[in-house]
């Protein structure tokens, strides 16, 4: 072969080899982009992965924030069964408020079954001795100068002239419910089945130990609402009361058929039961 051919088929088969090369290097600069794109498409795969992830972290906030109440608070409103009292106004305080009613009022009996028509729970509010002579329990008051038999009938009275009573607290009573033999005398003439909410109007009580000894169901005044009637004060207790329940769960607040302490719950309720405060009837804190 003349040097000439042999020079012209080397040019030809390098022509030949250029495509062929030319495809081999764009496979080999396509397989390197892929291989770099995997790795960098690597990281958002991981944090996807973690934000799958970290809602079970946060839920534990939620679940509490949506379970979480503030306590049960139970008021009971004493001394019901008089002239000029805001009944209609303190029937729209809630409809777990309870009513005190005592045996010896002029309307009491009358407010009594007004309040059982409206689904309201009544408490029989007994006269007892104060310890101060100069107060006045009222009319059939149990007294720590009766006998076992006054006192038993004289309870058992009492209880009889309030229709639909559910439980029993006492009115004043300091003296009484100081007295051992006079609450155990007392708390042994309650019809079957009602309990007894110790006022604590001293602090020398012992209606709530006695009532325990005798499995007679019971439970104790925490707060008094209206010692000072007047809202600005009421409203000071009724915060009391309300730290009370979210400290222990559960606080019993006693008022009065006062206007104004009716005023200031019926306006604080809404709030309260906002906040997650929910109101019970006594018959569902006693044990």
């Amino acid at each position: 072969m003349s040097p000439r051919r042999s020079s012209s088929f080397r040019t030809i088969s390098l022509l030949m080899l250029l495509p062929v090369g030319g495809l081999l290097l764009f496979f080999a600069v396509r397989f390197v982009r892929q291989q770099f794109a995997n790795v960098k498409q690597s990281p958002p795969q991981r944090i996807e992965e973690a934000s799958v992830v970290a809602p079970p972290r946060a839920a534990p906030k939620k679940s509490v924030a949506k379970t979480h109440h503030g306590g049960a608070i139970v008021v009971i409103l004493d001394d019901v069964g008089f002239d000029h009292q805001p009944l209609a106004g303190a029937m729209r305080i809630d409809p777990n408020v309870n009513f005190a009613v005592l045996p010896n009022g002029a309307r009491s009996q009358e407010f009594a079954r007004e309040l059982n028509a409206n689904g309201f729970e009544l408490l029989c509010h007994l006269p007892m001795e104060p310890e101060n002579p100069r107060q006045s329990p009222g009319a059939n008051a149990v007294m720590t100068t009766m006998t076992d038999a006054q006192i038993e009938a004289t309870t058992r009275a009492n209880v009889e002239a309030i229709p639909h009573a559910r439980g029993v607290n006492n009115h004043m009573g300091s003296r009484a419910t100081s007295d051992r033999r006079v609450m155990t005398r007392v708390l042994s003439a309650l019809p079957k089945g009602l309990y007894f909410i110790d006022s604590r109007t001293a602090g020398t009580s012992l209606a709530a130990a006695v009532a325990r000894e005798l499995n007679i169901r019971t439970a104790s005044r925490s707060v008094f609402l209206d010692d000072v009637q007047k809202e600005d004060a009421i409203r000071i207790q009724l915060a009391a009361l309300v730290a009370a329940a979210e400290s222990h769960g559960m606080a019993i607040g006693i008022g009065h058929m006062y206007p104004e302490t009716v005023r200031v719950l019926a306006a604080e309720a809404p709030a309260l039961r906002s906040r997650g405060f929910r109101f019970l009837r006594a018959s569902e804190v006693v044990n």
